[in-house]
C-alpha cells in the first residue's frame, strides 16, 4: 500500500493549505487511502514523483484531478431547510422592499452539483411570481470542482435524488423522467450561472457586492486562520443589511468577525 513519508506529507498538506485553503494536516489516512487507487491507475509506485508533477502542474490539470479526488462533495436538495425557510420568510421580504434598483446578487459558494442554488432559484420564483420579470435574481454558483459543476450545469436528477422535493415543486420546476433522470426546467436552470471558482482568492473579483452569500459547509476543511480570512473577504463582498449563511457544523469565532450574529449560522452585515 502506498505510504506517504513524513516530508512529503508535510509538503503536500502544505500545498493544498496555502493555494485552496484544504486543512488535511489531520486527515493522513484520508489522503493516503484516496490516493491509493489514482496514482495506481496512473502508473506511479510511490508519492514522490507525483507530488513532484503536482507542484510543478503549470497547467492545472493535475491540481484539478486531485481536487476532485479530496474534496467530499455530499449534498442534496433542502438539506438543513431552515436556512431556506428563513431565507424565504425573512430575507426575501427584507430585500424586496430595500433593494431600490431591483438587482438581486445572491451567492453559492462552494455550490457542489447544484442542489443548494437550484433550491434558492425555486425558492425565488416562487416568492416574486410574475413579478420577477421586473427583477435581475440570477444567482451566482461556485465551486473549486470541474467535476461538481459538470453535474450542475446538466441540471437532472434522479428519483432518489430530488425525493425530499416538495411534490409541488418536482411537477411544477421538473420536466418528466428521461432514462432514469428529471432535468429541471429552463426557467430554474437559467437562473443559475456556475462558475469555477478558489475561495483562497487574495482579492474576489466581483464588481458588486452580494445581498445573500450561502457559503455552507465549505469552511469544514480549513483551519482557523483560513475560515477568518475568508470571512473576512466574504464581508467585504456583502452589501450593508446583507446576510452570510454557513453550516450548522461551522462556526464563526464573534469576535474576530465584523458580521452581526442573527441565529445560528446565519449573520448579517449591519
Amino acid at each position: 500500500m502506498l505510504k506517504l513519508s513524513n516530508e512529503d506529507f508535510e509538503r503536500f498538506s502544505n500545498f493544498t493549505r496555502n493555494n485552496y485553503g484544504l486543512d488535511l494536516s489531520q486527515k493522513r489516512n484520508i489522503v493516503e487511502a484516496r490516493l491509493q487507487g489514482f496514482l495506481s491507475k496512473r502508473g506511479y509506485d510511490s508519492f514522490s514523483p507525483y507530488l513532484q508533477i503536482l507542484l510543478n502542474d503549470r497547467k492545472g490539470a493535475e491540481v484539478t484531478a486531485l481536487l476532485n479526488l479530496l474534496t467530499t462533495n455530499y449534498t442534496f436538495f433542502m438539506r438543513e431547510m431552515d436556512h431556506f425557510n428563513y431565507f424565504r420568510d425573512t430575507i426575501l421580504p427584507y430585500l424586496a422592499a430595500t433593494v431600490n434598483n431591483k438587482d438581486l446578487r445572491i451567492w453559492s459558494a462552494g455550490c457542489s452539483s447544484g442542489e443548494e442554488p437550484y433550491t434558492l432559484a425555486m425558492i425565488v420564483n416562487d416568492y416574486f411570481g410574475k413579478d420577477g420579470l421586473s427583477w435581475d435574481t440570477k444567482i451566482l454558483a461556485t465551486d473549486i470542482s470541474s467535476k461538481v459543476l459538470e453535474i450542475a450545469l446538466r441540471a437532472s436528477y434522479s428519483d432518489e435524488q430530488i425525493e425530499q422535493v416538495p411534490e409541488k415543486w418536482k411537477k411544477q420546476y421538473f420536466e418528466p423522467a428521461k432514462n432514469g433522470q428529471r432535468p429541471l426546467v429552463p426557467s430554474i436552470r437559467e437562473g443559475v450561472i456556475f462558475k469555477k471558482f478558489n475561495l483562497m482568492e487574495t482579492n474576489f473579483p466581483f464588481k458588486q457586492k452580494f445581498h445573500v452569500i450561502f457559503c455552507r459547509n465549505v469552511m469544514i476543511y480549513f483551519d482557523a486562520e483560513t475560515k477568518r480570512q475568508l470571512i473576512n473577504r466574504m464581508y467585504d463582498s456583502t452589501a450593508a443589511g446583507g446576510y452570510l449563511v454557513i453550516g450548522h457544523s461551522e462556526s464563526i469565532n464573534r469576535r474576530e468577525t465584523r458580521y452581526q450574529y442573527i441565529r445560528p449560522a446565519i449573520y448579517r452585515k449591519e
